[in-house]
């Protein structure tokens, strides 16, 4: 059986000497790469959605604060460390709701902490970036695995923004159960909302289904309700960007009202990530920050205005799914009920 999501192009990759993204503003009407070999350059491309999903955006900071190092000149290990630190808080903050960002590279600057020496520092930034990568990989397919085993045959499912293979190292979050299942010949169906303002989901997640097969239908947000209620849906698979010590989770804007659509059909409705998004310091979706965008997002669509000049606008980029919505946490340890996120950190630290 194919690896599908390998015949998809990587949204981060180390190649080089330099960090390559895919350009996922320009999806789907262009595939264009970006080499980029400055932590600004990181940093910005996180900040205008170049690179963007919890995982990726994480992968492409760890990579972010490796080149800095690399490239950075100092004489001795605690100058080196020092300006690695700086750097840390400088790309946490290019966007601060997802908590991949800050975990990839606090956990980079922590190894590098042990190492005797300038070179050694630099080798272990790099590597350590490279294993976060290939971590994700792996925690995206055992995913996929306990997605899958929740889905009846022939179910559909629907889904909001793109938590996918580019969203990601590989096979994605809420997408990867689909691509593990094109790869074993099983039929499933994908509704997909439109996900404004950015329409990640008509953009996105369309795109890299169609491209592998996967059976996907597109409809505006607001088509939600009545697709709930006149066609069977069998789930609601959604994606974090992060999730706190209760279960409550947050994710694109325009989830809760789904996770709320849900509810009122008796459709079970699941958020997708790996454990890493989960923020134990939290204890509460009301402490997580949500980011606020530019006006433009609302009242542009590709540079052409909507809405009348002078209008006041609010755009709030994700929004918080209370936990007594969620049925279930599928990450690669598998689904984890929200009551029960304390003793599995309990297992995890034991």
């Amino acid at each position: 059986m194919s690896d599908q999501a390998a015949r998809l192009p990587p949204s981060v990759e180390w190649r080089d000497g330099a960090l390559i993204l895919l350009d996922q503003r320009r999806l789907p009407l262009e595939v264009r790469y970006r080499r980029l070999t400055r932590v600004e350059e990181v940093w910005e491309a996180i900040k205008q959605l170049e690179v963007r999903g919890a995982p990726a955006i994480g992968i492409a900071a760890g990579f972010g604060i490796a080149l800095w190092a690399l490239d950075a000149e100092a004489d001795s290990p605690q100058s080196l460390l020092e300006g690695l630190e700086r750097t840390r808080v400088y790309l946490e903050s290019s966007r601060p709701t997802a908590v991949n960002l800050a975990w990839a590279v606090r956990r980079i600057f922590r190894a590098c902490q042990s190492e005797p020496s300038v070179a050694a520092i630099r080798a272990r930034a790099l590597l350590e970036a490279q294993a976060i990568q290939a971590e994700d990989a792996e925690a995206c397919r055992k995913i996929g695995e306990h997605g899958l085993a929740l889905l009846p045959a022939g179910a559909t499912v629907m889904t909001i923004c793109n938590a996918g293979a580019i969203a990601t190292a590989r096979y994605g979050t809420a997408l990867a159960p689909f691509h593990l299942a094109r790869e074993r010949g099983l039929e499933l169906s994908v509704i997909a909302c439109e996900t404004r303002p950015l329409l990640q989901g008509a953009r996105l997640t369309t795109w890299e289904l169609a491209s592998i097969g996967i059976d996907v239908t597109l409809i505006t947000d607001s088509m939600a309700a009545h697709v709930m209620k006149t066609r069977r849906i069998d789930a609601v698979i959604v994606g974090a960007d992060r999730i706190a010590r209760n279960g409550d989770s947050a994710n694109k804007i325009g989830t809760y009202g789904l996770a709320l659509l849900a509810r009122a059909h008796g459709i079970p409705f699941y958020v997708a990530a790996p454990f890493s998004t989960i923020d134990f310091e939290l204890a509460d979706g009301s402490g997580i920050p949500i980011e606020e965008r530019d006006e433009k997002e609302i009242v542009e669509i590709q540079g052409q205005r909507i809405a009348p000049e002078g209008i006041k606008v609010f755009n709030p980029a994700f929004d918080v799914t209370p936990n007594e919505l969620i049925e279930g946490l599928i990450t690669e340890r598998g689904v984890i009920r929200c009551a029960e996120l304390d003793c599995h950190q309990a297992r995890a630290m034991g």
